[in-house]
């Protein structure tokens, strides 16, 4: 994993105050790769920002940017300016589960916005930025094994995360050609504080098995962009049954049996 260097100095890693994005932010620092970690919550980044420094003795800078605002990407090109930013984890992302006619519209639009926009803009910038820099690149987009099908209860945010597979894997061929890898990690259940935040309590006990670590599932999608992989589904459990569903199941098949299972997992009022 040494060869991450191969890309730049530089790494920048939204959604980069918990759970995935906050893994990626410190494996990354663990392969000697300086920071730039955006997110919402400035204390919390703060504190990670401090804990890397001191642990392995990297450059980290960091930001409050919310995503889902139209204007964002001038947050980043200005605390990026000048550096050699040769690496972009766009994990950052939100959910709003439920049924979709009691969800208020502007809960959609928000989340479109951080879901749907911010990955195009961000993918749109560093690609012509690297493009324009003739230097290599990577760019790691996180989806979901929700993308694979409609999922009734999380309908915008499974429509989301389809659109941000479709659009990595066709990156990857584009600028495969710029020397640019784009990879798509796809993660099943991760055992993330996202499990339960925007979910009943008992929300895992309905999970069809045991939640990936996030360690294994960051390592794993480090890996798979280092091979340049259009995508990865992380965890070979998950790996099997999207196998499974694709063969035994049609896609009505496939979106009854998420529905069924999201029931159980969300409040319908």
């Amino acid at each position: 994993m040494e060869k991450l260097k191969k890309f730049g100095s530089w790494a920048v890693v939204t959604g980069a105050s918990s759970g995935i994005g906050k893994e990626f932010a410190i494996q990354l620092a663990g392969k000697g790769i300086n920071l730039i970690l955006i997110a919402r919550r400035e204390p919390l980044l703060n504190e990670l920002s401090k804990k890397l420094k001191n642990r392995y003795n990297v450059e980290v800078r960091f930001a409050s940017v919310d995503l889902s605002k139209p204007n964002f990407l001038i947050e980043i090109e200005n605390i990026t300016k000048g550096l050699d930013i040769g690496l972009v984890v766009s994990n950052a992302g939100g959910a709003r589960m439920g049924a979709f006619s009691k969800i208020p519209m502007m809960d959609f639009e928000a989340m479109i916005h951080l879901n749907v926009m911010a990955q195009m803009k961000i993918s749109h910038w560093f690609s012509t930025r690297r493009i324009k820099e003739r230097k290599k690149g990577g760019l790691l987009l996180v989806s979901s094994t929700t993308a694979f099908q409609g999922v009734p209860y999380a309908a915008d945010y499974a429509a989301a995360k389809a659109y941000i597979l479709n659009l990595g894997e066709a990156l990857n061929f584009e600028l495969k050609k710029e020397e640019i890898n784009v990879t798509v990690l796809v993660p099943g259940p991760t055992d993330t504080p996202g499990l339960t935040e925007n979910q009943d309590a008992d929300m895992a006990s309905h999970l069809p098995m045991k939640p990936q670590t996030v360690d294994e599932l960051v390592t794993e999608g480090l890996k798979a962009l280092l091979k340049n992989k259009p995508s990865h589904i992380g965890g070979s459990m998950n790996r099997i049954m999207a196998k499974v569903m694709k063969i035994l199941m049609s896609r009505k098949a496939a979106s009854a049996f998420w529905g069924k299972m999201m029931y159980k997992m969300v409040t319908i009022k």
